[in-house]
């Protein structure tokens, strides 16, 4: 069965850079190549089967990264791409826009692929999809729906109410503020940039803390 962990890493300054130059390839051949694509596709209403080491000669930038990185730009193209032919009602795939480890978790099995990534704050992350053996839970004949809703976290299939905790609702209401804050500023400023980090840094730990708590709830 695969399994994926989530890791915080700390990178150096080099290898920032050097995952940034990563980020940008992959951004650049994704667009590149959908580029060509539409182009080839509006002239001869085919499909171009056009790969990253195609453009390797022209654009030398693109050998100085992984590339498995670059391969796995062109699996994700050629998902979105196939997907239009398959429904023409479907509009072409969008370009994409500009975007030390804490092992918390131990794991056992076959690395099959590792993905970092950064956050709109700064923060990197490794994600990592195992291979492992994973043991059966005893059965249990009980069975319980759960509805994620707005007014209480939760309601279950029996009827309990779990309410929305006093630190979630006092969350969400600074979240509206600050977003109400950053759509007054003008985009581009630096208080702009300033107050989106903040709003973004809020969201993604108030995303952590509903998922841990729904944790709670459920085991």
């Amino acid at each position: 069965m695969l399994k994926a962990y989530k890791y915080r890493i700390y990178p150096t300054k080099e290898q920032e850079e050097y995952f940034a130059k990563v980020f940008g390839c992959v951004r650049f051949i994704y667009n590149k190549m959908l580029h060509d694509k539409i182009e080839y596709y509006k002239k001869t209403g085919e499909m171009l089967n056009n790969t990253p080491a195609q453009y390797k000669k022209e654009y030398s930038f693109l050998k100085e990264v992984d590339s498995l990185a670059l391969s796995n730009a062109q699996l994700n193209l050629e998902k979105a791409y196939k997907k239009f032919f398959r429904d023409k009602k479907t509009a072409f795939p969008k370009l994409k826009t500009k975007i030390k480890i804490k092992q918390h978790r131990q794991f056992e099995g076959r690395i099959k692929s590792v993905t970092i990534s950064k956050t709109p704050t700064g923060k990197y992350y490794a994600s990592i999809l195992v291979e492992e053996e994973i043991k059966e839970l005893p059965k249990i004949d009980k069975k319980v729906g759960i509805d994620l809703g707005i007014k209480e976290f939760a309601i279950l299939s029996d009827g309990t109410k779990v309410e929305n905790p006093k630190w979630l609702r006092k969350t969400e209401k600074r979240i509206k503020i600050i977003q109400k804050s950053l759509s007054r500023k003008q985009k581009q400023s630096k208080n702009y940039e300033r107050t989106r980090q903040k709003l973004a840094k809020i969201i993604r730990k108030n995303i952590k803390s509903k998922k841990r708590f729904s944790s709670q709830i459920i085991f």
